[in-house]
């Protein structure tokens, strides 16, 4: 088992963390989380597919109404496609399996249909909300299931650019949109990914009432620790964190697309009332 206080400084970049914790191997996976983005042409051993869609309906799921699908792809030339609709982005096709896991009204629509049932309830925001949610809960699962055993994941919130691109290319029917890929494979061991970290818990961690200002402190250090972990990396990121994520939410232009995903969503069939 991997030393807890190692993990966790690693997980905050600095040594601030008490040995004496609970730990269990579970955590020791949860907090060893690499995206990875380089990946071995190896083929996963057979069951592999399964136990990872049986982890992932083991995530909670509001009402039991399990309002989420995942399509597997393993074509070579399918692949190819959705790389390009993701700015080209070369773990896609690299990888052995991608998954794209998809917020699915359609099939409370056609159990709806069949019976002779309203489903105006379908149309509403809040349904859309909780797909996206039990798609997100149940592909993390996956994702701690594949990483237990030895296997390397990205996700690729990328799908979102080209949605209605997407849709056709997986033939994906109305009220059923992919809301992100997952990227599963083995890591090429040639390319060396360190653990990232991420905010101190004083930042995202609030006792009781939420707390806005004394968040900077943490923040100002996170974007220290961030500024070393990219060197360390030589990762060339102009600016700090901070600065960083303001770039990424400056303008509409600055979502890649996304800024238009209402509109889209409508097209493929969710009202949002």
């Amino acid at each position: 088992m991997t030393n807890p206080t190692e993990l966790l400084n690693y997980r905050y970049g600095n040594g601030n963390f008490n040995p004496d914790i609970p730990w269990s191997e579970t955590l020791a996976t949860l907090l060893s989380h690499r995206s990875i983005r380089a990946y071995l042409p190896d083929a996963l051993p057979p069951g592999t597919l399964e136990v990872l869609i049986a982890a992932a309906q083991s995530a909670s799921t509001s009402s039991n109404l399990q309002t989420w699908s995942v399509v597997t792809i393993e074509d070579a030339n399918r692949k190819e496609e959705l790389s390009k609709l993701t700015n080209n982005q070369a773990h896609i096709r690299q990888c052995p399996l991608f998954l794209v896991w998809l917020a699915d009204l359609a099939r409370l629509t056609h159990i709806a249909e069949n019976r002779g049932l309203p489903h105006e309830g379908l149309d509403y925001l809040e349904m859309f909300l909780m797909a996206a949610i039990d798609a997100a809960l149940a592909a993390q699962n996956a994702v701690v299931a594949a990483e237990s055993l030895g296997l390397g994941t990205v996700y690729i919130g990328a799908l979102r650019n080209k949605p209605e691109e997407v849709a056709q290319l997986l033939n994906l029917p109305p009220h059923v949109v992919a809301v992100f890929g997952l990227c599963v494979g083995y890591a090429d061991p040639v390319v060396n990914v360190a653990i990232k970290p991420r905010l101190p818990q004083s930042v995202v961690l609030h006792r009781e009432t939420y707390q806005l200002t004394e968040q900077e402190q943490g923040i100002s250090e996170y974007n220290k620790i961030m500024d070393n972990f990219y060197n360390s990396q030589h990762m060339n990121i102009p600016g700090d964190w901070s600065e960083h994520c303001s770039k990424r939410v400056a303008f509409p232009e600055s979502l890649s697309g996304r800024d238009k995903l209402q509109e889209v969503l409508k097209k493929l069939g969710f009202e949002l009332r």
